[in-house]
């Protein structure tokens, strides 16, 4: 299988594979240390834009994602050249970084702002009026048993603080994103534009579709989800959106300009 594969798609199997197996075997958190975390972090540094896409959760999420490197990069790498074709890869990977990076930083600063202004000046209402506009980062059910017992007694205001202390670390200091599939959606992207009307046949279900089809509703699903998000759903459904759009406006670029652009 490793003989058939281009020489940069081959090594981008071999580093990605390579580091999950280092980070298992030796027990190294390389997540917490190179993973992407919100810019405003304590822990954010701007050479996260490059590692976090090096990095996995977990043997499924690295499948997946080496999987689709495995079938669509090396008619790329073909047509456009290992040079080309790594480019392509890290700026998909990168600037899907940076895309979801700055999303994330504006829907996360609210709950930024809100918990450190309550953890100056707590009380009863300022702590209901937390959780209320930060339901989806709360345990809406405990939460609620906490503002009954703080509003009954100011000895709890200590475990509220605390409680939003823990969310405040969580969500916004030790967050990170990690995962390659800015630059696979990218992948997917270009091979549905240089190909779009090759037939692929799907595991589930077992039909045949055409490329352009699969990307379109593969795209149409994360939108969706992104908008829709499920209790408990941690997938950076932007950043793979993020990685099309890079796709598409290097593609144009490169269609456009007359001389060898890469």
């Amino acid at each position: 299988m490793f003989r058939r594969l281009t020489p940069v798609a081959k090594n981008i199997l071999i580093i990605n594979i390579a580091i999950l197996l280092l980070a298992s075997v030796l027990r190294l958190p390389l997540n917490d240390w190179f993973g992407l975390r919100v810019i405003y972090s304590s822990e954010f540094a701007p050479y996260q834009f490059l590692t976090y896409m090096w990095l996995h959760g977990g043997m499924w999420h690295l499948v997946g994602n080496m999987i689709a490197v495995l079938v669509f990069a090396p008619m790329l790498e073909t047509v456009w050249g290992s040079k080309r074709f790594l480019i392509f890869y890290l700026v998909c990977g990168i600037g899907a970084g940076i895309l979801y990076g700055a999303a994330d930083a504006i829907e996360k600063l609210p709950l930024k702002n809100a918990a450190e202004a309550y953890m100056q000046d707590p009380s009863p209402e300022a702590f209901e009026s937390f959780v209320i506009n930060n339901k989806g980062y709360i345990n809406v059910a405990r939460a609620g048993e906490l503002i009954d017992l703080y509003y009954e007694s100011a000895a709890y205001e200590s475990q509220t603080v605390a409680a939003v202390r823990s969310i405040y670390q969580g969500v916004v200091t030790n967050g990170t994103m990690v995962g390659a599939s800015g630059a696979v959606f990218g992948i997917l992207f270009a091979f549905a534009f240089l190909f779009p009307n090759t037939e692929l046949f799907l595991l589930f279900p077992p039909i045949p579709i055409k490329a352009k089809y699969l990307v379109f509703f593969y795209a149409m699903y994360e939108l969706y989800a992104e908008f829709n998000r499920m209790p408990g759903d941690n997938v950076a459904h932007l950043a793979h959106l993020s990685g099309m759009l890079i796709a598409f406006i290097l593609l144009k670029l490169w269609k456009n300009n007359t001389r060898r652009f890469y």
